[in-house]
């Protein structure tokens, strides 16, 4: 059979027709795209004519499309439905990615062609492509001389090895680490839901009669928010948090030690301290000092909040509080002061209610876009839906899909990724993926949301708007391909619409009876905002201070005990508290060490959300939801993608620098 990833998908916006795709074809189409794009940058090189902007950058811009659209089809599946054969395949195409992108910023005569381009009479986008090509050159070691290329091709390649085979042990940990229970009776306290969802985990696991309580990829697990058994809680919160760090053929340390030696030698070869400084050159920050200033001065006032809140558990618990204990003492504490029980708000947060009433509504009430199922285009999975999003004026617009089911061949976490990048050079509209992991109900059951996961489909389906308004010309600049501090912004603005009333009012309705969400239980989850804030925020800033631990050391003084080193990081930054476990420990850190995605930028979470609180403050002070703001942020800000300066982006919408302030309200820390 003809390999469909070799030519243009026929389907609507160019989704990849995964009806006709096997595994086979992926391998395929990867290594001819892979040729094939090295041929074309072959060509831009061998070009007689000077160089200029049409026959190097424009010809740069246009080369490699059969590998972007065999890549990504085949990493949505690694992340999102990973067979033992795609698998197996990451493994062996990571390091053949990683050469090829050394051997494109690395070819000398290459970039003696961009850097001949005269800029002068360009647009500002165009320039500004010119200007990033360059500086992806410099940071890629353009600069070093051959045997100093020869090693950072070594260390490149050895660190994509590395990452790969971190992601893949941490997602078996995840599966491995589940916690299998025999007695209904431990069960105690959890919803009836989630109870069956556990039996129905067990049997899909061939221990039928039996409960699995299945992990998420963060320290703290739900069902600790309602297990009323303590020992089960403490069993559940051991096998998560030693994840990865227990020995055995799923340990992850000893690739943790390889990886932070291999980027802080890269980050000397590239003229860096450490990589820290490396990854933040590339970012919205000016320096590292100043994420360093800005973490600092959190943490201490996030600790005191934590502090205070465990006080008001321990006088609720009568005993001395374990890690385990919080999540479930904090919920009586909520109940209790602020008659909240989140719990009980689940049948209000149906999903396919908050999809279709709530996010989707949220986005037509600001930009005017509708949103249509397309049932008869399929996902590259059966839980995959597919909906075409138009303007208001009934064009299209791209296509968003939708994967929300937790499965054994998924990672954890969510996440937001692209299909296709809109572009106007090659003619091309978005088609963009939410990922979240929810737990799937029995057949003719609803899938009721607990509060996270409502905040997470608001979260995700921002990164998916910035990706579906993009409006520039160049593909290098489409959508969030923005720095890393910069590109959680518009997903956590999108979280303002959760409890916004009217979006609200929309959705929350109970699922069996229709009835709205009381008002009263409204007033009093607004009023119940700041409990919780001192754990959060402490549990994000273990886990970001921790990276940026792992990423300050200079390659001398690599730990031999990862877990001593942990522990001495967190106290040395004043986050070491004993009942808050950061977010992410290093045996399961993904986000640092399954490739280089937020390596050194776990702090982007915060960072952003500066820009995100100013943000909330304008739409307040300017009306809220109504289409001329929308409209307003969508053309200056989410359509904009990286064809300008994010934060030029961000001051033409706000008209000034973002403030810290409406950050340090809203989490308690002023």
């Amino acid at each position: 059979m003809t390999n469909p990833l070799l030519t243009p998908s026929p389907l609507p916006y160019g989704l990849p027709p995964f009806a006709d795709i096997d595994e086979a074809h992926y391998a395929e189409a990867v290594r001819s795209g892979l040729a094939e794009h090295l041929a074309e940058i072959q060509a831009i090189v061998d070009n007689a004519e000077p160089a200029g902007f049409e026959n190097t950058v424009l010809a740069m811009e246009r080369a490699g499309q059969l590998l972007q659209r065999a890549a990504a089809s085949f990493f949505t599946l690694v992340s999102a439905d990973a067979s033992d054969g795609i698998r197996a395949l990451e493994t062996e195409l990571s390091p053949q990615f990683s050469a090829h992108q050394d051997a494109i910023y690395m070819n000398r005569r290459l970039f003696d062609r961009f850097a001949a381009v005269d800029t002068a009479g360009l647009d500002d986008e165009s320039a500004r492509l010119v200007e990033e090509y360059l500086k992806e050159f410099r940071q890629s070691g353009i600069q070093l001389d051959d045997a100093g290329q020869e090693r950072l091709r070594a260390v490149n390649a050895e660190l994509s090895g590395l990452g790969t085979e971190f992601g893949q042990r941490t997602k078996e940990a995840m599966k491995t680490n589940a916690l299998l229970l025999d007695d209904a009776a431990e069960l105690s306290g959890l919803p009836a839901d989630d109870a069956t969802s556990a039996a129905e985990a067990a049997r899909a696991a061939g221990h039928d009669g039996n409960y699995l309580l299945t992990l998420i990829q963060p320290s703290n697990q739900p069902a600790m928010v309602s297990l009323d058994n303590r020992d089960v809680r403490r069993r559940l919160y051991q096998a998560s948090v030693s994840r990865g760090s227990s020995g055995g053929s799923l340990d992850v340390l000893d690739l943790v030690k390889s990886m932070v030696a291999l980027r802080a030698e890269k980050a000397r070869l590239l003229g860096f301290a450490n990589y820290a400084e490396l990854t933040v050159d590339r970012q919205t920050a000016p320096d590292f000092g100043a994420v360093q200033t800005m973490m600092n001065r959190l943490a201490p006032a996030a600790v005191r909040n934590a502090d205070a809140e465990a006080a008001a558990l321990a006088e609720v618990a009568g005993h001395p509080l374990e890690a385990w204990d919080w999540a479930y003492y904090s919920a009586k504490v909520r109940r209790e002061r602020y008659s909240v029980d989140e719990q009980a708000l689940r049948p209000y947060f149906e999903l396919d209610r908050v999809l279709r009433d709530g996010v989707f509504f949220a986005a037509t009430a600001l930009y005017g876009v509708t949103f249509h199922e397309r049932p008869e285009l399929v996902g590259y999975h059966p839980d995959v839906r597919v909906w075409e999003v138009r303007n208001e004026d009934g064009s299209g617009l791209g296509l968003f899909l939708g994967d929300y089911y937790a499965r054994e061949s998924k990672r954890g976490g969510a996440w937001m990724n692209s299909l296709v990048d809109q572009s106007a050079l090659l003619g091309t509209r978005p088609v963009v993926i939410n990922n979240l992991n929810i737990s799937k109900p029995p057949a003719g059951e609803p899938t009721l949301l607990t509060l996270d996961e409502l905040r997470t489909a608001f979260h995700e389906f921002g990164h998916a708007l910035h990706g579906l308004f993009s409006n520039v010309a160049f593909p290098r600049f489409s959508g969030t391909a923005v720095p890393r501090d910069f590109v959680e912004y518009p997903s956590q603005v999108n979280e303002m619409w959760i409890m916004w009333p009217e979006v609200l009012a929309n959705y929350a309705r109970h699922h069996a009876t229709g009835e709205p969400l009381p008002q009263d239980i409204v007033d009093r989850l607004n009023e119940s905002q700041l409990w919780g804030e001192g754990f959060g925020t402490t549990e994000y800033l273990g886990a970001a201070l921790l990276d940026l631990a792992w990423h300050v050391l200079d390659g001398s003084g690599i730990p031999e005990d990862v877990l001593e080193f942990e522990a001495k990081a967190l106290a040395a930054a004043g986050v070491a508290h004993n009942l808050i476990p950061p977010r992410y420990r290093t045996g399961y850190f993904q986000h640092i060490f399954a490739g280089d995605g937020y390596a050194a930028g776990y702090y982007s979470y915060i960072w952003s959300e500066v820009l995100d609180a100013d943000t909330v403050e304008w739409f307040k002070e300017n009306g809220g939801l109504s289409r001329a703001n929308g409209d307003f942020f969508r053309s200056e800000l989410l359509s904009r993608g990286n064809s300008r300066e994010p934060l030029e982006s961000f001051r033409a919408f706000r008209g000034r620098d973002a403030q810290l302030e409406p950050l340090l309200k809203r989490r308690g820390l002023e």
